[in-house]
């Protein structure tokens, strides 16, 4: 699936989009610079709405009544990448995204990541996210069949019904540890 129709889904969502995150790392070569600046204690730059265009979409879909969720799945200790992550995500919530995190102790092998849009509508569909071990997207796959869509809906269910808690009590829960 191209980079263009992947977007346009996003657009195309008129009910929820959910995203279950596996990985510890992800390769994205757009984030080098500011993976590196985190590093370093380099100060983030601002983004907001008025600088990112995915916090954009996710605040002008949220108003419109498009439900966004995400569930991340973390080990302990927690990666470089899943802790500059975290600054990303209370980003992502302060636009309307709702973000869990989950322990995969808890949760185990929930198979590969993948965005779910408007499940449980007739226009339900999903993109799984083809990786490789070292987190370079290989491909996205566009999936409409219904029971495969239906499968992917209950893994999400899974994730959140498991041990799943939001990201602002995981931020506390880490500051309470010394860890964040």
């Amino acid at each position: 699936m191209r980079a263009e129709e992947f977007s346009a889904l996003f657009d195309a969502a008129s009910h929820s989009v959910f995203r279950l995150e596996t990985l510890q790392t992800y390769a994205v070569p757009a984030d080098d610079a500011s993976l590196t600046a985190f590093r370093t204690g380099t100060p983030r730059p601002e983004r907001s709405v008025s600088t990112s265009p995915w916090l954009r979409r996710v605040a002008a879909t949220t108003i419109a009544g498009v439900a966004w969720s995400r569930v991340r799945v973390v080990e302990h200790p927690l990666t470089e990448y899943t802790r500059w992550e975290l600054l990303a995500y209370v980003e992502s919530q302060a636009v309307g995204e709702q973000v869990h995190m989950v322990a995969r102790s808890d949760v185990g092998d929930l198979g590969p990541d993948f965005w779910l849009l408007d499940a449980g509508t007739p226009m339900a569909r999903a993109v799984l996210m083809h990786y490789t071990p070292d987190g370079e997207l290989v491909n996205r796959e566009l999936v409409t069949d219904v029971d495969t869509v239906a499968d992917l809906a209950a893994r999400r269910d899974v994730a959140l019904t498991a041990e799943a808690i939001s990201l602002n009590a995981f931020l506390a829960h880490l500051a309470g540890r010394g860890d964040a």
